[in-house]
């Protein structure tokens, strides 16, 4: 949904519609879709004023996450 909600225009499709309200109550796409538009506008509004992630370290579990590298942590 992301994908499809982000894309320029947006792309969500009748199926991809069919496919979420079978998955989630209209509450729950309501604060999905919530979800997902503040954080495109926080990406586009930092990319416009050129901020970045300032390289935090963000784990992508504890099965799969590599340790930082110790001049990373150092900054």
């Amino acid at each position: 949904m992301a994908d499809a909600m982000t894309a320029t225009p947006a792309k969500v499709t009748p199926e991809l519609r069919a496919r979420l309200q079978k998955r989630f109550t209209t509450p729950q796409l309501v604060e999905l879709a919530a979800a997902i538009a503040w954080e495109n506008y926080r990406a586009r509004s930092n990319r416009v004023f050129g901020f970045s992630s300032e390289n935090f370290y963000a784990p992508a579990g504890p099965a799969t996450a590599a340790a930082p590298q110790k001049d990373a942590i150092a900054k």
